[in-house]
């Protein structure tokens, strides 16, 4: 291997094509992930298996497998299907998929675990293995397949470092059984749960014009289809006719300063919003009717507001009412808090990554919690109901079903809204540990502070640290990425100057 990065952590597998993840790298990944599915177990309905050890029942187990369609994307996604195949797994193959469907269809075909190929928002060059996880006895169909923990995703870290896969001979060789008509059983969920929140025929009735930038990815196939079953007319930036040459048309991160052209196509539309996708589908910013651009952040608070405002015919009420909790990590704006308290909700903290977001939520909704919904502030919903997986037409679904019920317009939505400024810096590692000093540095001053003020601030170090200036109702995270050789440093007030001189001085802090 080169010294090109190659990250490994609770979002799976990321380097760069050719230079850190080459088709050897993603063999070994992908073989450890199926020795570790094959000795756990865990059954998914394979056919048959030919003496291969740790099998539940003399089945295979079933792993379903997609790719983002981004180039060099095919010959990885080939790589890492045979790979499961030796290891003694039989492979739904689904091709070019959003990672959200992976997820849905791993719990309805009770298979034992997913595979996505992707670096989500990665530049081009970028690409990456991900582990989608179902929990072992949970019934066929129902909501489990999700991100590893972070203990499973350490134990699948340290057996491909130093762990080589426990590969079949031919007669425990897995099936490959192409399947790429399944992934519309996931716009059928999403679908369905907009019929039972009454928002189906509303929204059919009012005809929104869309404007979808899918960056070309694995939305170019699904994201129009979806927008089109809830009524939508659709104008799509990259359509399905010119996907298929795996290349983006702009940087693939829904960030504003990449989507110039989907800002100028929502207001040449004449669209009432437009959304990106980014290449797999799992996360999602949003343009409002005048073209500007509202952000990532918005993303999680629309999708709250809209299933927290339900009426309490739906919901339920009175003395029986569950806890309603909302799961967000912690670089998410501090709206979600002000919007979950405006319903009588609570919203649960927890480390950067899906992975942790989904084991808290599944934590307090073994609790008997009433876990509405969780995500991230970048652009990542995760609806409990449909998958355990961030997901783009989840996001899409219930901001459509908000600005129906609402009949408003979605920059009036947004401007009713708590608002705040969030700064977003970031400084370039050679590893992730070089992180860690400039962490211990922001502790240990706003700690002394903390204790100055008598408790003016609040100190969280599940993840790097964040730093809650409550009078200020302010914040600081520094951290870390999991995804890139990167520190981050966001900070949020209620007023850009206000952000900007927490940044200013947490990077005094750190130069000291």
């Amino acid at each position: 291997m080169s010294e090109a990065p190659l990250m490994l952590g609770v979002s799976g597998l990321r380097g760069i094509v050719g230079r850190s993840l080459t088709p050897e790298v993603a063999a070994r990944f992908a073989g450890v992930v199926g020795s570790w599915v094959v000795e756990s177990g865990r059954g998914g309905g394979g056919g048959r298996g030919g003496g291969v050890g740790g099998k539940a029942g003399g089945k295979r187990p079933l792993v379903v497998v997609g790719f983002d369609g981004r180039l060099g994307g095919a010959a990885l996604f080939s790589v890492v299907t045979a790979s499961l195949q030796a290891a003694g797994c039989d492979v739904l193959a689904m091709g070019t998929v959003m990672t959200p469907s992976v997820g849905v269809i791993v719990d309805l075909a009770g298979a034992a675990a997913g595979v996505v190929v992707t670096a989500s928002h990665n530049p081009q060059e970028w690409n990456g293995i991900k582990v989608i996880a179902r929990e072992a006895g949970v019934r066929r169909g129902a909501v489990s397949a999700s991100a590893p923990s972070k203990a499973l995703a350490d134990e699948i870290i340290a057996r491909f470092r130093g762990t080589p896969p426990a590969w079949c001979g031919p007669e425990g060789l897995g099936v490959l059984r192409p399947r790429l008509s399944l992934a519309y059983r996931h716009e059928e969920q999403v679908v369905g749960l907009i019929r039972e929140r009454g928002d189906l025929a509303r929204l059919r009735r009012r005809k929104f014009r869309v404007a979808l930038d899918t960056v070309a990815g694995s939305g170019a196939v699904w994201g129009g289809r979806f927008l089109e079953a809830v009524g939508c007319r659709v104008h799509e930036l990259y359509p399905v006719l010119k996907f298929g040459s795996g290349k983006f048309p702009h940087a693939p991160e829904p960030t504003r300063e990449n989507l110039g052209a989907l800002r100028r196509a929502t207001k040449k539309f004449k669209a009432d919003v437009g959304f990106a996708q980014d290449p797999d589908a799992d996360r999602l910013a949003i343009v409002d009717e005048r073209g500007e651009y509202i952000g990532e952040e918005y993303t999680l608070v629309l999708a709250a507001e809209a299933l927290l405002s339900e009426s309490a015919t739906q919901r339920g009420s009175g003395k029986g009412r569950k806890d309603r909790v909302l799961v967000a990590n912690l670089s998410t704006s501090r709206m979600i808090d002000d919007v979950a308290a405006r319903h009588g909700a609570r919203v649960v903290r927890t480390a950067v990554g899906e992975a942790n977001v989904v084991e808290v939520m599944k934590r307090e909704a073994a609790a008997g919690k009433d876990v509405v919904v969780g995500g991230e502030g970048n652009g990542g919903v995760i609806w409990p109901r449909v998958t355990y997986v961030r997901d783009s037409l989840s996001a899409m679904g219930l901001v459509l079903s908000l600005m129906a019920r609402r009949g408003q317009r979605l920059s009036e939505i947004v401007a009713s809204m708590p608002s705040y400024a969030i700064e977003k810096r970031k400084v370039e590692l050679a590893r992730k540990e070089e992180a860690k000093p400039a962490v211990e540095k922001i502790a240990a001053f706003y700690g002394k502070r903390g204790s100055a003020l008598h408790g003016g601030v609040k100190i969280d170090r599940q993840d790097g640290v964040r730093v809650d200036f409550v009078q200020e109702r302010a914040w600081l995270h520094v951290r870390a990425s999991n995804t890139e050789p990167i520190m981050r440093l966001i900070a949020e007030a209620p007023t850009a100057a206000g952000a900007r001189g927490v940044l200013e001085e947490a990077e005094k802090v750190i130069g000291g």
